[in-house]
Formats: C-alpha cells, sequence, structure tokens
C-alpha cells in the first residue's frame, strides 16, 4: 500500500496553475495599503456584481460571516436556529457563537441539502432564522424554501461556502435569502491564499449592520455603536487574489462539472449513489458518493494511489463536545449519508489521466471481489 497517494484530494497547485497571483500580490505590496484599502472596496463591488446582490461586506473568514449574519438578523441568547446537521458543524459553530440552539432538521435523500417538508415542520417551532446549505456546491431547493420563510416570517440565510456561482434560472447562490455567507478557505471553488469569508444581500440596513460588526462596531473610528462586534477583516491581499480568480470562476466551474459527469457516466450502474445534479445548479466543490462499503473502498482507493475523504462522518447533533441541541424530528436520512458518504478528487486542473486513474481504480473495486489496481 502507498503512503502518500499520487492523486490529491485537491491540488492548489493545479488550481492556480494559469492564474497570476504573483502580480495581484505584487500589486497590494506596491500601494501600501493593506487592510480595508481599495482592493477589499473593488473585490466587494465585483462580486456583489457577481452574484447579483446590491452588496458585499468582506469579513475574515466564513464561520465569521455565518456568525456576523446572525446577529445582524437579531439572533442571539435563547432563539433556536434551524439548520441541517450534516454540513460539517460549521453553521452550528456560529450559532453556538451567537448564544442560540441549533433545531436540526433532515434533508432531501437526492440532493443532501436541506429538505423542504423537514423544514415546514420545524418552522411550526417558530425558530428566529435558517441556515440553508448548499453542500458539496448543490444548490438547495430555495424555490421552495423561499415561501416556507416567507410565510413564516422567518427571515434565512444561505450557507454558500461551498457553492461560488452555483446557479438556477439565472440566479446566482448568495441572491435568494435575506443574506447569503460565502467563505474563501483555499480549497473553495473560489479560493484565497488563507482565510477569507463574506456576506451578500440587498439589503443596504443589514450590509450597514455587518460593515459596523466587523470592525468592533464602530459608527465611525472609536465611536462604538453597535454591541457584538469584532475584528473581522479580509486584508488587500486576499481581496487582490480574489479579484483575479473571480474572472476565472466560471470556467473553472465548468471544469469540476465535466468531471463529475464523466465520473457519473462512468459510475452509472454501479451499487453507489451519485451526485443527484451536474447542471449548473451544482459546482462540484466536492464529488460525494454513497455507499455500503465505503471503508474497504477507502482503503482499495489508497492501495491505487487515490485520495480520499470523508464530508462529513458526524452528524451535529451527534458530535461529543455540543450539549443541547435537539432536532426537530428525527433525522434518518441525514445519519445515513454522515455513514456512507465518500469524496474522491474532483479540482480544476486535474489531469485527463488522474481522472482516469480514478475512474479505473474505482471501477476494479466492483468488478471483482480482490481485484488489484
Amino acid at each position: 500500500m502507498r503512503n502518500v497517494p499520487t492523486i490529491p484530494l485537491f491540488s492548489a497547485a493545479a488550481a492556480n496553475r494559469d492564474i497570476d497571483l504573483a502580480g495581484a500580490m505584487q500589486r497590494v505590496l506596491a500601494s501600501n495599503s493593506f487592510i480595508l484599502g481599495p482592493e477589499v472596496a473593488q473585490f466587494e463591488s465585483e462580486f456583489a456584481s457577481y452574484v447579483g446582490t446590491g452588496h458585499c461586506v468582506s469579513v475574515a473568514n466564513g464561520t465569521d460571516a455565518l456568525e456576523l449574519a446572525l446577529r445582524t438578523l437579531g439572533v442571539g441568547p435563547g432563539s433556536r436556529v434551524a439548520c441541517v446537521a450534516n454540513a460539517g458543524f460549521y453553521g452550528s459553530t456560529a450559532i453556538g457563537l451567537v448564544g442560540a440552539t441549533p433545531l436540526y432538521v433532515d434533508v432531501d435523500d437526492l440532493s443532501l441539502t436541506m429538505s423542504p417538508q423537514a423544514l415546514a415542520q420545524a418552522l411550526a417551532e417558530r425558530p428566529a432564522a435558517v441556515i440553508v446549505t448548499h453542500l458539496y456546491g448543490q444548490l438547495a431547493d430555495v424555490e421552495r424554501i423561499a415561501p416556507l420563510c416567507r410565510a413564516a416570517g422567518v427571515p434565512w440565510i444561505e450557507d454558500c461556502a461551498q457553492a461560488h456561482g452555483a446557479r438556477r434560472a439565472g440566479r446566482l447562490a448568495g441572491s435568494f435569502a435575506d443574506v447569503g455567507c460565502f467563505s474563501f478557505y483555499p480549497t473553495k471553488n473560489l479560493g484565497a491564499v488563507g482565510d477569507g469569508g463574506a456576506l451578500v444581500t440587498s439589503n443596504g440596513e443589514l450590509a450597514g449592520h455587518v460593515r459596523a460588526l466587523r470592525q468592533y462596531g464602530w459608527s465611525k473610528k472609536y465611536e462604538v455603536a453597535r454591541q457584538g462586534g469584532r475584528n473581522s477583516r479580509l486584508d488587500e491581499l486576499q481581496a487582490a487574489v480574489l479579484r483575479e480568480k473571480l474572472r476565472h470562476l466560471d470556467r473553472q466551474n465548468a471544469q469540476r462539472r465535466d468531471l463529475a459527469g464523466r465520473y457519473n457516466q462512468a459510475f452509472a450502474g454501479l451499487p453507489v449513489r451519485l451526485p443527484a445534479s451536474v447542471g449548473e445548479d451544482f459546482v462540484a466543490h466536492l464529488y460525494v458518493v454513497r455507499t455500503a462499503r465505503r471503508e474497504a473502498l477507502r482503503a482499495h482507493l489508497l492501495e491505487c494511489g487515490v485520495a480520499t475523504d470523508v464530508h462529513y462522518p458526524i452528524a451535529d447533533h451527534r458530535q461529543p463536545a455540543w450539549h443541547g441541541a435537539q432536532a426537530a424530528q428525527p433525522l434518518p436520512v441525514t445519519q445515513d449519508a454522515c455513514d456512507s458518504v465518500l469524496t474522491l478528487p474532483c479540482f480544476p486542473g486535474m489531469a485527463d489521466e488522474q481522472a482516469g486513474q480514478v475512474i479505473e481504480s474505482f471501477q476494479s473495486f466492483f468488478a471483482q471481489p480482490g481485484t488489484p489496481c
């Protein structure tokens, strides 16, 4: 067995190969402006225009984006927030940071995003807000979720950390809810060279509130007018990198989708569950299959030199450090997903021969028991 896979789960070198990151960074160094300068202002304008919202407020990371969105919507101690439990605990972390309690709802069996039927039941319990995660790059069922939240009078947040550029009927992830939250962690479809995040909204009052909270709650320098502020700013270097990479986002998303489509075609007929969509509503942040034989398949792929991961193995409400969490109803689909999901390499710049090796290795596992690579 090889100790180090020859095909990584993600390669920053491959994804950034044709992008002039050095030029973007040199531009910042030459400007000698490093915090909340022109690069941040330009990125916020360009990203808001790309998503189709009136405002973008950049912050230090995606978790801060979720936390500040909740604070801006008035969520605090004693509140409950409806969310899913199969998305890596990031939403749960933000909910805990504002002193609220998650109200977990189950996910749809095809998309693994929030089930509208389960949400409808949870809304009867009057949560203060809803966080809808576009998991693995798959846009959730926003057309059904939005009217449910509107009818209940409950604000909702899109967690778009894995769905930069996902679209449906001409609208992009982040433009459907009261607030959209993004992470720019380096492996994301739009990734920085460090941490970064942003909130998008078409509500100017919400945007103004977030702008104050990201910098201590200031209304002007050294005057703290809003409670709950923090130091959460995207720096100029990251903004310059993101501006450069934003121009390549749709092209790279198409590469990811093409690779996911190639996998889906190759794996059709095998005893595995495949991503439900390879259309524009899916940007293939992660290519995830489901199989009851996950651990045996992982071991086989590692022997074949193919890296894998599990996103995510423990449901939020079963995390050992989390107390007081509750589910609006049983979460059978969520638990089945945690027991069966497996992530395969899928990233822009991935060579054809690497994709071919992943396919051949995957197929060989199901050909005959014990088939070598």
